[in-house]
């Protein structure tokens, strides 16, 4: 009498057997991978069907929909490489690092001095070909990460977060400093543009844009301008560096190296009884995600042509944490799903719906205080309070930001998707792969 089972994934029943055990990682990997694809992809769509629905409600056309599309996926793409960044740091090695906006600048900075043109209007450059200024601001990134994690990584969590947020301040001022704001040698002169910010290099896209697509687009008679067309490239762009990035953090976490990483996670101690270099391991993490974020502020900025140290708040910082955390630490498809969330839901959501009902409702004057919007509420006058909160939806989107993350933390703290069992998140340590180790699924 035959006994049925459930079966479990192609392959399975082959290791089990006595099969290769690597068949059934590759078989599980690329079904985990299209897992993956389908819910990014999903998420994506579902976002942009969101604010397709508030761009036609509020009178909007094709161009409107397409430029909103546009910086929804501009601001996608410049978020997950951040969130990525900080996930090999915090979520693969639980390095808490709260200087993400002080290392984008160093990025972002460190390629404007060099590949600026000397005659820039603002700032000076050495005027260096555009991959050696990225290629020069990813390296100035690791080598400020190497010195900060040298001292830093020798502290507990909480006193690394202080040295990095410190550590970010002082990078922004020194760029806000006036001192280095111009730098004139015998040959040549280079700097910061201080407070006034500095020029960045065109970008790259611009060029073939303007020779092979915007023919194309201007003959089919769409009512789309050339400046969506334009942006439309450089998000292109922006969404390859994206796949490049999961892809390299995906190898990374599958390796040894990222087993290392889980285990200085879990218990550094252990690791370090295994004969593991645990300090040398962080340092090396540091600086991969240092160079990660300088490239992040480097894709941001490099769309605007122009950057200023008011451009990096720690505010940025929180913003790149929120996202991370939405969409669960640990995990590289959670850290892109939460930059799609936290941009559409909490970032552009807001701001969206509120020029939605201000353009398509007559609320009549706003109120100056909060008080004079909630005293009408006595007569069950709605107007002016909607009017007051429309009004200050910048000043209010923090206080949504608050209650999301007390809900998450709540109710769901692991975020979407850091429930998952991922390279990072939960290894198999048994031999040859074909052993679960023990206690792996309630990881």
């Amino acid at each position: 009498m035959s006994v049925e089972t459930e079966s479990g994934p192609p392959g399975a029943d082959d290791a089990s057997s006595g099969g290769d055990p690597s068949t059934v990682r590759e078989v599980l990997a690329r079904e985990l991978a299209a897992t993956d694809f389908r819910i990014i992809l999903v998420t994506l769509l579902g976002v942009y069907a969101l604010f397709a629905v508030f761009t036609f409600l509020g009178g909007g056309g094709l161009n409107t929909l397409g430029s909103t599309w546009v910086q929804l996926t501009f601001w996608f793409a410049a978020y997950a490489v951040l969130a990525l960044a900080l996930n090999l740091q915090w979520g693969y090695t639980g390095l808490f690092n709260i200087g993400v906006a002080g290392f984008m600048a160093v990025g972002v900075y460190t390629m404007a001095m060099l590949s600026t043109s000397p005659e820039a209007i603002s700032g000076m450059g050495l005027g260096l070909p555009l991959v050696v200024g990225v290629i020069g601001g990813m390296t100035a990134a690791a080598l400020v990460g190497l010195i900060a994690a040298v001292p830093a990584l020798r502290l507990r969590a909480d006193y690394l977060a202080i040295v990095t947020l410190g550590l970010s301040e002082i990078i922004r001022l020194t760029a806000n400093s006036k001192t280095l704001s111009d730098w004139t040698m015998e040959t040549f002169g280079f700097g910061t543009g201080g407070g006034s910010g500095t020029d960045l290099p065109a970008r790259p896209t611009d060029s073939l844009t303007n020779e092979y697509l915007l023919p194309v687009v201007q003959g089919s008679g769409l009512e789309i301008t050339d400046a969506v067309v334009r942006r439309f490239m450089w998000v292109l762009a922006m969404i390859g560096f994206v796949i490049v990035i999961y892809w390299l953090l995906a190898r990374v976490g599958n390796s040894p190296f990222g087993r290392v990483l889980k285990a200085i996670r879990e218990d550094e101690l252990v690791a370090q009884s295994l004969g593991k270099d645990t300090r040398w391991f962080k340092i090396k993490v540091f600086m991969l995600g240092c160079a990660l974020m300088g490239l992040g502020g480097i894709l941001w900025q490099g769309s605007r042509g122009y950057v200023s140290p008011n451009s990096f708040m720690p505010i940025v910082t929180f913003y790149v944490f929120i996202a991370v955390i939405v969409g669960g630490s640990g995990s590289n498809t959670g850290s892109v799903v939460g930059s799609i969330l936290f941009v559409g839901l909490l970032f552009e959501g807001p701001r969206t719906v509120a020029s939605l009902f201000s353009n398509a409702v007559e609320l009549g004057a706003v109120p100056s205080t909060f008080a004079g919007a909630v005293e009408p509420l006595a007569v069950f006058n709605f107007a002016p309070l909607l009017a007051y909160l429309f009004e200050n939806i910048s000043a209010l989107r923090f206080v949504l930001l608050g209650i999301v993350l007390i809900l998450i933390m709540q109710y769901r703290p692991d975020g979407v998707l850091g429930h998952r069992t991922e390279s990072a998140a939960a290894i198999d340590l048994g031999r040859n792969g074909s052993a679960p180790a023990r206690g792996d699924d309630n990881e």
